[in-house]
């Protein structure tokens, strides 16, 4: 199993462009619908506490996978094998970077993986949008976060995604003790 763990996320760190939230889509086939490790739900949960946590998303959830399945070892099999094929990626790169760079044929293929990248971080929001519970409350405040996003990006203004992960835990708390307090009223 730590091998599988480690060969599964080696395939994910290989394959996947674009850093932690275009590997989303991926980790999702891969280990929701094809391995079964983790449940929708799970994947929602297991993003939330990923990105609100230090570190690349894509660690946080390698290691979170890892430990799920085989406890400690199986996170360090599963975050080394996550970050292995960027780091020899990476060191070869450096060894021709020039080269690999005035190249034409590799900057138009950084265009096609870009457009990718770009469809894959839409394809898992969607995703994850469709498996959100459709109650007036995750609705709500989906939508108050989704317009502060759309505000700050149109004023320019830059925000950490953690700042939106904050808003919206303070909006669940705020309403659900709203809708505790009137219940108790009634």
């Amino acid at each position: 199993m730590l091998l599988t763990l480690f060969l599964t996320f080696f395939k994910i760190g290989l394959f996947t462009f674009g850093g932690g939230y275009a590997m989303i889509a991926q980790i999702k086939e891969v280990i929701v619908q094809n391995k079964k490790w983790i449940t929708d739900e799970e994947l929602i949960q297991m993003l939330a506490i990923a990105e609100s946590t230090p570190g690349p998303i894509a660690i946080n959830m390698a290691t979170y996978i890892g430990y799920k399945q085989k406890g400690i070892l199986g996170s360090a099999f599963a975050t080394l094998g996550v970050v292995l094929p960027s780091f020899i990626i990476i060191f070869i790169i450096s060894l021709f970077l020039d080269e690999f760079m005035e190249n034409k044929y590799v900057a138009y293929a950084f265009i096609g993986v870009k457009s990718a990248v770009a469809f894959l971080i839409l394809k898992a929001g969607l995703d994850l949008l469709k498996k959100l519970p459709k109650k007036a409350l995750t609705l709500t405040i989906f939508t108050i976060v989704f317009i502060l996003m759309i505000i700050f990006e149109l004023m320019a203004v830059s925000f950490s995604s953690i700042i939106f992960i904050i808003i919206g835990g303070i909006l669940g708390i705020f309403s659900h003790t709203l809708f505790k307090s009137r219940e108790g009223k009634s």
